[in-house]
This record gives C-alpha cells, structure tokens and sequence, in this order.
C-alpha cells in the first residue's frame, strides 16, 4: 500500500474549448519579475564583480572571495567523482560529439545563373556563455550538451556559469565535464546576477554575444531581457514538459516511470498522458504511487503530478491532433506502432520512439540535445544543435558575363521599386562592358 494517492485528472474526449484550456501553460508574473530582474542588471552595470558577489551572498547565501573557479580546484574536480561516474560522462561525451559532428554544414557553391555563383559558409560565435543550474540538482549533462557543439563549432571563447553550493564550491560533475568539452573559465554564480554578468560583463565575467542554458522563472526573464542589450539567447523556456502517447500495448510501469521521471525536475514539470485506451489510466496510476515510494525526489514529483492530466481520444488522429496543439518539449510515443506515427507529429521538440526508449536516453546520453523548447515554442523554435552555435554567412561572386546575364532584371525591379541608386550601380558596370 503506498502512502501516495495520485490519480490524474481525466477529460475524455475533449471538445475544443477544453484543449484550448488544456494546452496553456502555467502564467509568469512577468512585469513583477521584470522589475526585479532590471534591478539586478542595473546593479551589475554600476558594480560589476562586487554585485555579483553581493547578490550571490544576498541569494545563495553563500559568501565568495573570488568568482572565478581557481585552476586548483577546477583541477581537484575530477578526482573527486568515481570512475564508474567518469565513464558514463565519457560515453554521453562521445555519443554527443558524434551526433552533433555529424551536422557540419557542407558548403555547396550553386551556380544560379551562368556567371553567378552563390554558397554559404559557417563561422562559429565567438563568445558563448553557457549557464547551468546547480542548485536542486547540478546539471552536469548539461555541460555536456552545451559545451559539446560550442567545441565542434569552434567557439572562440566560453564561460561558464553556475550557482556555487553552501561551502562556495562547484560540483565536481560540472568541472569534470567542463574539462571535457574544453571549457577553460567556470565562474561561480547563479540566477539572474549571471546572466547579467554576461550580458553586460564585469571584472571576471566577459560579455557574450549569446547565452545558452536553462534556469528558473528569474534566469528566463534576465535572458529575455539580455535580448534587449542586443546579446542571443538559445530559445525562450519555460517549465520541463513531457507528454507520453500510450495505447494499449504500451506497459504502465513504463508510462508511469517517463511521467515520474520529469515529475521529478520541479513542482512546476508540464506531465501530459495521452492515450487511446481508457483502461491505460488506472495502471498508471497504480504504478505511479508504486514508483513514488523508491524516488529520492518523491514529494517533488507527487506535487507536479497534482496538476498533470491525462486525455483519452477515440482515434489516433485525434491523439495527435492535440500532440500538435500541445507542442510538447519532450514527446513519448508508448506504441507497438509508434514509427507508424511519426508522419502525423507536426511539434515537438524531440520525440522518444517505442517502448525502450525512455526521455532519460535523450537527457543524458543517447546523443541528442537536451536543451529543447518548451510553452509551446515547438511550433516555431527547434531544439539546441551545432547551428546554434554559429552563423551562417552568405557569399556570391559574379562575373562580367553574370552581370549582364542578371543586370536588366535586376535594374527593372529596382526602378519599379524607385529606388534608382540600385539600378545604377549596376548600370555602372554594364557601361564598361
């Protein structure tokens, strides 16, 4: 007999004014967290280092002498965690790179029109900040999934930033990947107060041209506001998302076990069960109060399942009708005939295919990336990838007879538009021929 009594709520063929309800994402008090937020920003332009050290000590309650992690103890990090722990960072390592290696941009030059060649080159961001939680549960896969494709890019410059824990360190994990992923400055702090830091810089903390990382409600809003100086971010975020589409040849300790498992990251994770057999619901609620008893992060999870629902639809199509309305960070798909399926997903940030292939693989280690669009972003914004990490810079070269072979069409469109300085600059060349 478990001690926990979750059961999810139930809406059964839904009409379309209930979905409109259901695919809303929780509200963020955005102008109160913009308030404070611009606070932290103006603190950190006056002051540099010592806000940051002031907010740190304010926030974390954690007093530092210095920021930036010592070559020491960036060093000690990885004799501090075991073996057994290294290698399994070392395998996501090499799954990872590999993944992400593989989407290098071959550059193709396109002959458009005889004498008008045209092609696009990568170049990597130069500077790249990279923030990763460190509070709850240090995020040490995250360095991985970051740090990873800024190397492959060929980033110039990366810094790191992370919430120290109560003694002022940072957890070894982090430094050891970190390591890794080439990543030679770790700075010690957190929240919004980092985020500021590499959008504005300060005595330790460089500016960069483009922040990754996902954080809290205050690390979003200092990110949505870093947009505003003019610095990237990598997508807008929200709470962890999962929905896992289940029939009935899908087993409930798996589908309860996928829930759990982004339950666990906060009292505010998004979990969605959709499914095609009524059955299905009750198992799965049966198991997920079986699986809440052996989880370290139980009362967590159980608080995040309180606003989790599940969805039962006659049809497939229906299922997956809302799954496209949804947009879920992380999709499941709980089916015998789940590689049947993939045709009709239209958003989602990264889609788990069949019964062995749980969200965990991609958060850790199969090779995908981890850092995905949440809020419904997936209708629009595509996860973290190498492209990411650069830009991609058009060239054309035309010659004599390219621009007599374009010239007219070019000048009888500019003058249309009246804009006469641009069909002149081409017929300046054509006079010369």
């Amino acid at each position: 007999m478990s001690k926990y009594d979750v059961k999810l709520k139930t809406y059964k063929n839904p009409n379309q004014d209930v979905i409109d309800d259901l695919v809303q994402r929780p509200a963020i008090k955005k102008e109160e967290l913009s308030n404070i937020v611009q606070g932290v920003f103006d603190s950190v332009r006056k002051n540099g280092d010592k806000a940051i050290l002031a907010l740190t000590e304010r926030f974390d309650k954690v007093k530092l002498d210095q920021l930036e992690v010592s070559k020491a103890e960036y060093i000690d990090g990885s004799s501090l965690i075991s073996d057994e722990l290294k290698d399994a960072i070392n395998l996501a390592y090499a799954n990872i790179k590999l993944f992400h290696q593989s989407q290098q941009l071959e550059s193709k030059k396109i002959e458009t029109t005889q004498g008008v060649t045209c092609w696009q080159e990568a170049r990597p961001i130069e500077r790249i900040g990279l923030y990763i939680p460190g509070g709850t549960a240090p995020l040490f896969s995250t360095v991985l999934m970051l740090g990873i494709p800024a190397q492959v890019a060929g980033c110039q410059e990366v810094v790191l930033c992370t919430p120290p824990n109560k003694d002022g360190k940072v957890h070894p994990a982090i430094l050891y990947a970190a390591q890794l992923c080439g990543i030679k400055q770790v700075v010690k702090a957190g929240g919004s107060q980092a985020i500021a830091g590499m959008v504005l810089g300060t005595g330790t903390i460089p500016p960069v041209y483009k922040i990754f990382g996902p954080g809290n409600q205050f690390v979003t809003a200092a990110k949505m506001k870093g947009l505003e100086y003019g610095v990237a971010i990598d997508l807008p975020a929200g709470p962890s998302e999962v929905l896992v589409f289940a029939d009935a040849s899908a087993n409930p300790a798996f589908v309860a076990s996928d829930l759990l498992s982004q339950a666990e990251h906060g009292i505010d994770s998004q979990v969605v069960l959709v499914t095609t057999d009524e059955s299905m619901i009750e198992k799965v609620n049966v198991a997920l109060n079986l699986q809440l008893e052996n989880l370290s992060r139980a009362n967590t999870a159980a608080i995040a399942l309180d606003h989790a629902y599940v969805c039962v639809f006659d049809t497939v199509e229906a299922s997956y009708d809302f799954i496209n309305r949804y947009a879920p960070e992380h999709l499941i798909l709980g089916s015998d005939d789940a590689n049947d399926h993939i045709g009709l997903i239209q958003n989602a940030g990264s889609v788990f295919i069949g019964h062995y292939t749980p969200e965990s693989a991609g958060d850790y280690a199969s090779g995908t990336n981890h850092t995905l669009p949440t809020a419904a972003y997936a209708r629009a914004y595509s996860g973290v990838s190498l492209d990411s990490f650069v830009k991609k810079i058009t060239f054309q070269n035309i010659t004599k007879s390219g621009i007599q072979n374009i010239g007219p069409a070019i000048m009888t469109m500019a003058t249309n538009e009246e804009l006469t300085a641009h069909a002149n600059a081409i017929q300046q060349r054509l006079d010369t021929l």
